[in-house]
């Protein structure tokens, strides 16, 4: 049976999932077969796995961090916010229908038998868990019938390490203050401190960490510094989102209130002379060179937003003076002509879209979920080099579509595909960068804006990925106790 620690955080966002990362980076690396585990996930970045399973992207980059394939026991709950009072269930990897929290929290306690079959499961064939948790273990509201903290930790057993993020400010109190809220036995199972997003001299740090020791009783086992990469993103909470520009190459992204998976476009911040910004007001369209509508939880509601918004018109202008505009799963469906819920799945009814595809759309009542590989089929318009390319990636939605059984369909410079990933394969994201260059660059010197025709080449986001895996386990090596993790981690409970 594994050995398990566990990974809490006074606060969302952490870094308690990175964290976790750079030590199953470690222990793998040191000889051990390792595997990540979250009980319950809150996300709208999903992914499916190999078996058609859906599960929350952060823990797929962590079984990529240490080498193994994502696996659907990894994350046995997993909840998609429909809205803002309702999440969609998944319990081991199916969708179990729409809740609202009270009736969740009603619904929680039946769920600790997949938990935990999931957990022990996986405990048999690896021989390190490292558990995360959510949010924050002193939420005393929810304390009662906890399945993510610290009634995680208990039911596997599992020392805890709790890490606070130094970047927002008042790290001290909200280590203290979380400590001070759980009870005599949730303060006994946390057995160290991690002191997270540091930036400067961490020297100036000790007399307050000396201080934090003596009141706590819990030993700081490090300060990580800031690291500025991003291998993938769990939530809305992203740093992904925040203003950027200044590339030659301007691309938009939608940011839709519901968007999901909006790792699809990862990729193109690897490419030089491209800026990725995200949207969500008419004020901040610019003049965009490719506009990108991504997949949502809920794409009726996020298109009558993009009606009120205005963004629909500027949408519609763009596409109409032939600049692209690509689609991605609930993003095609805006794209189309009609979009049908005869039963349900999103309050029923039914809407118009955009028109600017010869795409209608009916939503089922199961959903689709398939990883799906090939080559993209023919196209025309300015990403007509897409045409042919290999690509692996994997769909997840309700909507039907008639897209004639094509994995990728264009009307002019409008784009579609359910495809999520479909950016990430080599020659993919470079063939878009290419041809927006050329539409974009001709009569320009070939190093405008710093830009080089020779820059765009294939992006390979799995070695770009694998590069920073390596930098966050150096950084865990270097600056946290790791002779005092593995005492706890052997030590257990």
């Amino acid at each position: 049976m594994a050995k398990s620690i566990m990974i809490q955080g006074t606060a969302s966002s952490a870094g308690k999932s990175f964290i976790t990362a750079g030590l199953l980076r470690v222990f793998s690396r040191d000889g051990y077969r390792a595997a990540p585990f979250k009980s319950q996930n809150m996300a709208l970045n999903s992914y499916v796995t190999a078996d058609g399973l859906e599960m929350g992207r952060a823990q797929v980059m962590q079984a990529r961090a240490c080498g193994i394939e994502p696996d659907a026991r990894m994350n046995p709950v997993l909840l998609k916010p429909a809205d803002d009072r309702r999440s969609q269930v998944i319990v081991g990897g199916k969708a179990r229908g729409d809740m609202d929290a009270k009736a969740y929290f009603a619904y929680k306690n039946g769920l600790v038998p997949d938990i935990m079959r999931a957990y022990h499961s996986l405990a048999a064939e690896y021989g390190v868990i490292v558990i995360e948790g959510a949010g924050s273990p002193a939420e005393i509201n929810l304390r009662e019938d906890d399945i993510v903290n610290m009634g995680m930790a208990r039911m596997a057993k599992a020392p805890v390490l709790l890490v606070g993020d130094i970047d927002r400010g008042g790290v001290f109190a909200a280590v203290f203050g979380t400590l001070a809220l759980l009870g005599p036995g949730e303060r006994a199972m946390v057995k160290g401190v991690i002191i997270n997003k540091f930036r400067g001299d961490p020297d100036i740090l000790k007399p307050g960490l000396d201080t934090l020791e003596e009141l706590t009783g819990t030993p700081v086992l490090g300060v990580l510094p800031y690291l500025d990469i991003a291998p993938d993103d769990e939530d809305s909470l992203t740093e992904r989102f925040g203003a950027r520009g200044g590339g030659l190459i301007d691309i938009a992204v939608v940011r839709l209130p519901r968007i999901s998976n909006f790792t699809d476009f990862n990729a193109f911040d690897y490419i030089d002379g491209v800026s990725l910004r995200y949207i969500k007001r008419a004020r901040d369209f610019g003049s965009p060179d490719l506009v990108i509508l991504p997949g949502t939880k809920n794409t009726m509601a996020d298109l009558g937003w993009l009606r009120e918004t205005g963004l629909s018109g500027l949408i519609a202008r763009h596409a109409k003076s032939n600049k692209p505009v690509f689609g991605i799963c609930g993003g095609m469906q805006m794209l189309g002509a009609d979009i049908r819920d005869p039963l349900g799945a999103e309050g029923g009814g039914g809407a118009r879209g955009l028109g600017l595809l010869p795409v209608e759309t009916e939503f089922a009542r199961e959903k689709t979920l398939a990883r799906i590989s090939g080559r993209l089929d023919a196209v025309t318009g300015v990403f007509e080099g897409l045409s042919n390319l290999p690509f692996d990636g994997y769909e997840i939605h309700m909507g039907v579509s008639d897209t004639a059984g094509r994995n990728i369909i264009n009307r002019g410079n409008v784009y579609g595909t359910y495809i999520h990933g479909v950016f990430d394969a080599p020659g993919v994201s470079g063939a878009v960068a290419e041809a927006l260059y050329a539409m974009k660059g001709a009569g320009l010197p070939d190093d405008a804006a710093g830009l080089n025709a020779a820059d765009l080449k294939a992006i390979d986001l799995r070695a770009i990925n694998e590069k920073q895996f390596d930098i966050l386990e150096e950084s865990v090596r270097r600056h946290l106790d790791m002779r005092k993790i593995y005492e706890i981690l052997e030590r257990g409970l």
